[in-house]
């Protein structure tokens, strides 16, 4: 999976219901509603980011978005 960015967008994009069983392939997070988004890395490792602003795309790889996430509106860019 490569990473995304201004100069490789990405392909496709999915709206997101945090999951802590559900398993995504994701370059990139949108939050349309602020809160903490809590995902699994693609190297595996579970991490918080805290209180993240509505309207910020978050430039992390990840297979999960966990079911302790409390940001709403979230969709994965592929």
């Amino acid at each position: 999976m490569s990473s995304y960015s201004n100069s490789n967008p990405a392909t496709d994009a999915v709206a997101v219901t945090p999951s802590d069983s559900t398993e995504l392939q994701f370059r990139a997070l949108y939050v349309g509603g602020t809160g903490d988004l809590v995902v699994t890395t693609g190297a595996g490792n579970d991490v918080t980011f805290q209180s993240v602003p509505a309207g910020l795309i978050i430039p992390v790889q990840g297979t999960k978005v966990k079911a302790a996430t409390t940001a709403t509106k979230i969709v994965a860019l592929k």
